[in-house]
């Protein structure tokens, strides 16, 4: 759906919805966004921890005017870092436009709102935060176990090794395993030239 001013005068209200996996889902996002009046609402299924790759929202950004409303369900939808949430709402605010969530008292276009807003951002970026910490404790812990092995190797070193006794050269150890010759000259501990 393209995104359209209703007039020159009017308000729009976009809705953006957000989920980080393809395997996720917006529709309840999209239904809250809806039943709260959005003329348009944009989604997409990509991580919050990141600004980069997000086609819909940079969108979004561009599109607004003046008096516009971005409206989101929660903060997180729009950003997981107090860094980014801060560029986004500076961006929006430069195009003389609010923002607001369904789900929160969030509206910077009052004091209390954009209040509310930062102490949400902080919390958003410490859950992010601590998350990370539990997945690095999980890792940890299982790797004192002898559970966690890590990634499986993407390049053959083996076989590179045996190649390269056979009397291959990296060029053509790497043609002959569809792989870069970088990987070939690290598999044999040396540094290509």
């Amino acid at each position: 759906m393209l995104l359209r001013h209703k007039g020159p005068n009017e308000v729009t209200t976009i809705g953006y919805a957000r989920v980080s996996t393809s395997d996720q889902d917006c529709t309840i996002q999209e239904a809250a966004l809806k039943a709260a009046g959005c003329d348009v609402i944009r989604s997409e299924k990509r991580s919050g921890t990141t600004t980069k790759g997000r086609d819909e929202l940079a969108t979004v950004l561009e599109f607004l005017r003046e008096g516009d409303v971005l409206m989101v369900t929660r903060i997180d939808r729009l950003a997981r870092s107090v860094f980014d949430l801060e560029a986004i709402v500076k961006a929006i605010t430069a195009k003389g436009a609010t923002l607001k969530a369904t789900e929160q008292p969030i509206d910077t276009s009052t004091s209390a709102g954009k209040a509310f807003l930062q102490m949400l951002g902080v919390f958003a970026e410490f859950e992010t935060s601590i998350r990370k910490e539990r997945q690095l404790e999980g890792i940890a812990k299982a790797k004192q176990a002898g559970v966690y092995k890590g990634r499986k190797p993407s390049v053959p070193t083996d076989e590179i090794k045996r190649l390269a006794a056979d009397g291959l050269g990296a060029t053509a150890i790497a043609k002959t395993l569809g792989v870069g010759r970088a990987s070939v000259y690290r598999a044999l501990g040396e540094v290509s030239a």
